[in-house]
């Protein structure tokens, strides 16, 4: 089977890499141009180009997907199928029509639900208990497509976006093996997606940092762990503001008004929260300094409760 690969991040990267220890023949890759990155805005390459250059693949990075010279680029090739992952570029109906097998794409969540960007941060965001990778014919509407394949797993209650990504992105390159193995085969399934039950996420932005302590335990601790790796949970906490990395549930009810400081010792800061409950936050950084715990943080900063 011959497939033109189109991705740009670490998600796409290990379906390339999976696809490329598969032995599939992969006479094109497409990923996004160099762009400056960084606080030295120094020119870096995406994860895709990295594993394209590893494996000695050919690489095409266009500004534009949709114009004649990249059709034409793609025609030439005349792949079996079309293989998409977290590519960042809407592909046009005539390049979606060109493979005999269609265009597929790798998503992760469990669609219908949460179509558009950052699904995995908003799945541990929203306190969802469960989610997953799905497999789908492109079409021309954001993540419609027809469903192939769907893989579910747990999401853990102290489990990161950036750890859940991990997982997600090796799940994903394994069902897209199974997927492109099916379709050739002629086994695999098409389920059109239900419309009627999608919802739509966006970006992440800083403007999301900020905790709002009138919220109850489980949805403060679940921004805590949903904004990582970027862009962090804040707390202004004594006059500081601070990035915040962990917290636990405790035990403790309260009367106190949320955002109330209840303890500060070697175990964490205690701030009472929405519900008549609490968090104990565990890990915190500083303007300037290293992430630290809690404890740490207060012999140089100690709070009065």
């Amino acid at each position: 089977m011959k497939i033109v690969f189109m991705g740009t991040p670490d998600f796409a990267a290990a379906s390339l890499e999976k696809l490329v220890s598969s032995g599939y023949d992969l006479p094109l890759v497409i990923t996004q141009p160099d762009k400056p990155r960084g606080r030295g805005m120094e020119i870096a390459f995406s994860a895709v180009k990295k594993v394209a250059l590893d494996h000695g693949l050919v690489l095409y990075q266009p500004e534009k997907i949709n114009t004649p010279e990249s059709v034409e680029k793609i025609k030439e090739i005349n792949p079996d199928i079309i293989v998409v992952v977290a590519y960042g570029k809407i592909i046009s109906t005539e390049i979606l029509g060109i493979p005999k097998y269609g265009c597929i794409n790798v998503h992760g969540s469990l669609l219908p639900k949460y179509r558009g960007a950052a699904p995995i941060q908003w799945a541990v965001l929203n306190g969802d208990k469960t989610t997953g990778v799905t497999t789908m014919y492109l079409a021309e509407e954001m993540d419609s497509g027809d469903i192939i394949y769907q893989t579910e797993t747990e999401i853990g209650e102290f489990e990161t976006a950036g750890e859940l990504f991990d997982r997600l992105m090796y799940l994903g390159a394994d069902l897209l093996v199974k997927t492109l193995q099916d379709i050739e085969n002629g086994t695999a399934p098409r389920h059109p997606q239900n419309s009627e039950e999608a919802s739509y996420v966006h970006q992440l932005d800083k403007s999301l940092s900020a905790i709002d302590w009138n919220n109850s335990p489980r949805s403060i601790i679940k921004k805590i762990y949903g904004l990582q790796p970027w862009p962090v949970a804040t707390a202004d906490i004594a006059g500081m503001k601070l990035k915040i990395f962990a917290a636990n549930y405790t035990d403790t009810v309260t009367s106190e008004v949320p955002g109330k400081i209840l303890k500060a010792d070697k175990f964490g800061i205690e701030i009472a929260c929405g519900d008549g409950e609490s968090i104990l936050i565990t890990q915190v950084q500083a303007p300037g300094k290293k992430r630290m715990s809690a404890g740490d943080y207060l012999r140089g900063h100690p709070i009065e409760v």
